[in-house]
């Protein structure tokens, strides 16, 4: 019987259903019952998922950048002179002018997120690219080291910038936010994982984890 396995724990209150007390060995089937078929999370399973530091962020951010214009570069010279080889060229420049880049556009999204529909948010990060681009290579050029030279290009100002690449930069913008940022905020690290050893619960806390 239902009834046998139910004990109320005082009868001058009459309890609702949360608060009944369910004798664990009564033989009622534990999958009816939410509460007894949760299996109790390890304490501290979480506690120890930590974000990415900003370093670590911009590691991942330089990395990408990297690996996006030799790709860029490589599509280039094949669709320009059909060069099979797809010879993809960059600068180590490039590591720490798209990672601070690609970090600053990072705190832009954290805040115009619930302020700007996405592609105004879009427009303000090709804005921000262009006065990036123009700044770092203006530096580099005063000591005879900015790899990049845009004078060939009709719509060029001062070889550092060109209008030619509005659209790129806004759609590199784009992937940029949707893929490699939203995921990027997504990751945690397990501080107290050893490389190397499977992990249970806390295994999950050390991949992706959404937090939106």
């Amino acid at each position: 019987m239902v009834l046998s396995t139910v004990v109320f724990v005082t009868r001058r209150k009459r309890r609702t259903s949360s608060e009944l007390l369910v004798l664990p060995d009564a033989g009622f089937p534990r999958a009816l019952i939410p509460e007894l078929s949760k299996e109790p999370a390890p304490v501290g399973a979480m506690a120890s998922a930590e974000p990415l530091t900003a370093l670590s962020r911009w590691y991942l951010y330089a990395i990408h950048g990297y690996f996006c214009e030799v790709m860029f570069t490589a599509a280039w010279e094949f669709v320009v002179n059909l060069n099979w080889k797809f010879p993809g060229v960059t600068s180590v420049w490039a590591l720490f002018i798209y990672g601070t880049s690609i970090l600053i556009v990072e705190r832009m999204y954290l805040r115009l997120r619930g302020r700007c529909p996405l592609l105004v948010r879009c427009l303000i990060y090709t804005l921000w690219t262009y006065l990036w681009e123009f700044t770092t290579g203006y530096i580099l050029r005063q000591f005879n080291a900015c790899p990049w030279d845009y004078s060939q290009f009709d719509f060029d100002f001062m070889g550092l910038i060109t209008l030619e690449y509005a659209v790129p930069w806004f759609c590199g913008a784009l992937i940029v936010e949707q893929f490699v940022i939203r995921n990027t905020l997504r990751l945690r690290f397990d501080k107290d994982a050893e490389p190397g050893e499977p992990g249970g619960p806390l295994a999950l806390a050390n991949g992706h984890v959404k937090t939106d």
